[in-house]
């Protein structure tokens, strides 16, 4: 089977640029093997028209917008290899199948990883969270904490006082995150920082009642933030040679082009941004848009 462009990954920034060039009548090939990183969010927000949607729904109508188009087509699978041809590319799939596409978009976006706190997974995503953009306003006025291992702790920290001013941070044994000056405005603010390292959680139906400390101690909250490790889902840099940023992230120009011939990149693997709906799908739009750009030159060249 051949198609002009194979996007793997099937997130907002897949979905998006599948959208975009199957309406530009391109032959797409679709992949997906439905693990967002979202999945275990109980609601999305920021985007227009689409605040408060499910992951599950969100995907079901993008799905059958972007299946609207019959030069669209989806695969329910992963991608296990990708290798360069003469033309293009040759997609290999977990289930078995071998694709052909002159061009390729890697929408495969990122994995977390959650602190090693015991118990967490049960809370995240019903009352701990990552992005106070996306859910700071469910937890709005209510007594929170910010967990934290990374430098950033002190931003996350004065972004939130936008949501409430009840306020616990946990550096989580790693007390060099706040310097003194850091660690005295936040006290001028009234905001406690505890250093010991959380040990665990206690609440009912995964809303967060307790924080419990290595020494024995524990706090009252009701929800909280933390920054879980991000880290590629797939990684085809050895077969495609593109270029990886310091940060993780494919290097790309604006519109999403990567450094090897042929290969592009969207949303979170491929740009250093908020982790929402609204970026990545524009991100996808662009990523669409590139490719057009592409095969609109290699197009005129051909009459």
């Amino acid at each position: 089977m051949n198609y002009e462009v194979a996007i793997i990954g099937g997130g907002p920034a897949g979905l998006n640029a599948a959208l975009v060039l199957g309406r530009a009548r391109k032959k797409v090939a679709l992949f997906d093997n439905n693990e967002p990183r979202n999945k275990v969010t109980h609601a999305s927000h920021g985007f227009i028209t689409r605040d408060g949607v499910t992951p599950t729904e969100f995907r079901r109508i993008a799905y059958e917008e972007v299946l609207r188009y019959p030069t669209v087509n989806h695969w329910d699978t992963e991608v296990t290899d990708i290798q360069r041809t003469e033309d293009g590319f040759v997609i290999a799939t977990r289930s078995g199948e071998q694709v052909h596409a002159g061009k390729v978009i890697l929408a495969t976006g990122l994995k977390e990883q959650l602190p090693e706190i015991d118990g967490i997974k049960a809370y995240y995503g019903k009352s701990l969270f990552a992005c106070p953009f996306c859910d700071g306003w469910e937890l709005r006025d209510q007594p929170l904490v910010v967990i934290s291992d990374v430098p950033q702790i002190f931003h996350k920290v004065k972004l939130l006082l936008q949501w409430t001013r009840d306020l616990v941070v946990c550096t989580n044994g790693n007390a060099d995150l706040l310097n003194e000056d850091q660690r005295e405005q936040l006290a001028a603010r009234k905001i406690a920082v505890i250093d010991t390292p959380v040990s665990g959680f206690t609440g009912d139906n995964g809303m967060l009642e307790q924080v419990h400390f290595a020494d024995g101690t524990s706090i009252t909250r009701s929800g909280g933030f933390i920054d879980p490790a991000q880290t590629p889902t797939v990684n085809f840099k050895e077969p495609l040679g593109y270029d990886v940023s310091d940060n993780g992230a494919l290097v790309t120009d604006p519109f999403g082009k990567t450094t090897a011939e042929g290969v592009y990149a969207a949303g979170d693997y491929a740009y250093v941004m908020p982790a929402q709906l609204i970026y990545a799908a524009a991100s996808g739009s662009k990523a669409a848009m590139s490719v057009m750009a592409d095969l609109t030159e290699e197009y005129w060249h051909s009459l």
